[in-house]
C-alpha cells in the first residue's frame, strides 16, 4: 500500500474534528495495513518541513503534501509514523489525522473555526459552578479561578459566571476580546490545535490560558477534568471509562503540540 492510499483509506479532513474515541474505535475496526516503508524523517524542503517515508512527502488524503512550518510539529509527525510496528495504527496516529485535518480543512475554514471558539467561549464550561457538594464548589473556585482571572487580566474584561445550569450570557465585550486574541492565531495548524484543544477540555477559556502561556499542558487537563476527577475519588474509576481518557489525553497532547508550536 502506497502512502497516498493509505492517507487517502485513514485520513481524517474536514474543518471538525470527529469524537477522539469514536474516531479511535472505527479505525480499529478497519483491516491495517502492513508499513509500507523503512524510514521516517522530517526534512527541509521550499520553506516547509516535510514528513518524508523512504525519500518521499507523505500527502493528505487531499494529497497535499504533509509540510508544515514548525518543525518540532514536523519531527513529532515523523517520530509518530516511525513508532509504527508491523501494522499502521492510526489509532496511534492522532498528530497525523490532526494535521491532515488542519491543512486540508481548517486551511480553507479558518473564519469559521474562528466563530466557533469565540461561540464556545459564550458558554464556556468553567463559567458554570456546582451548588453543591460544598467540597467540589470550592474546589472549582480553588483551581478556576486563578485562571479566569489571569486572563481576564489579560483580555481586560470579566466572565460572567452561573450556577447550576442556567444559561449566563457573556458580556459582548470579553467575548469582542476573546475574538481578537482567536484571530491572531494565524497559522491552520495551531488554529486546529486550538480547536481540538477547547473541544477536548470543554472551554475556550483554558485554552487562551495554553495559548497565552498562562498555564502548562498538565495543568489546563487538570483543570478540565477537575469534576470528573472528584466523582472519581468518590466512585473510582471503571476500566473502559480509563481506556476513553486515555485516548482523548493523547489527542489532547497532539492538539497542545499544535497550538503551542505550529
Amino acid at each position: 500500500m502506497s502512502t497516498d492510499d493509505f492517507l487517502a483509506r485513514f485520513g481524517a479532513a474536514g474543518q471538525r474534528q470527529p469524537d477522539p474515541v469514536a474516531a479511535a474505535q472505527q479505525a480499529m475496526r478497519n483491516p491495517l495495513p502492513k508499513r509500507f516503508y523503512a524510514k521516517a524523517e522530517a526534512l527541509e524542503r521550499d520553506g516547509l518541513f516535510h514528513v518524508v517515508l523512504d525519500g518521499r512527502t507523505a500527502r493528505t488524503p487531499a494529497r497535499k503534501p504533509l509540510a508544515v512550518a514548525s518543525q518540532a510539529v514536523a519531527e513529532a509527525l515523523a517520530e509518530e509514523w516511525q513508532a509504527q510496528q508491523e501494522l499502521i495504527d492510526p489509532a496511534r496516529m492522532p498528530l497525523t489525522r490532526l494535521v491532515n485535518s488542519a491543512l486540508d480543512g481548517v486551511a480553507d475554514q479558518g473564519e469559521a473555526v474562528r466563530a466557533e471558539i469565540v461561540r464556545y467561549a459564550g458558554s464556556d464550561a468553567l463559567c458554570y459552578r456546582a451548588g453543591e457538594p460544598e467540597a467540589l464548589a470550592e474546589r472549582q473556585d480553588e483551581i478556576w479561578n486563578p485562571l479566569i482571572a489571569a486572563l481576564e487580566e489579560r483580555l481586560g474584561g470579566r466572565f460572567m459566571m452561573a450556577q447550576g445550569v442556567v444559561f449566563a450570557e457573556q458580556p459582548q465585550a470579553v467575548l469582542d476580546a476573546v475574538a481578537k486574541r482567536v484571530a491572531a492565531i494565524l497559522s491552520p495548524v495551531a488554529l486546529a490545535g486550538a480547536h481540538n484543544v477547547m473541544t477536548l477540555t470543554g472551554s475556550t477559556i483554558l485554552m487562551l490560558a495554553l495559548a497565552e502561556e498562562l498555564i502548562d499542558a498538565e495543568a489546563a487537563w487538570s483543570a478540565a477534568h477537575l469534576d470528573e476527577d472528584y466523582q472519581i475519588g468518590i466512585w473510582g474509576q471503571d476500566e473502559e471509562a480509563a481506556e476513553r481518557r486515555a485516548i482523548r489525553r493523547r489527542e489532547y497532547d497532539a492538539a497542545v503540540l499544535l497550538l503551542t508550536k505550529g
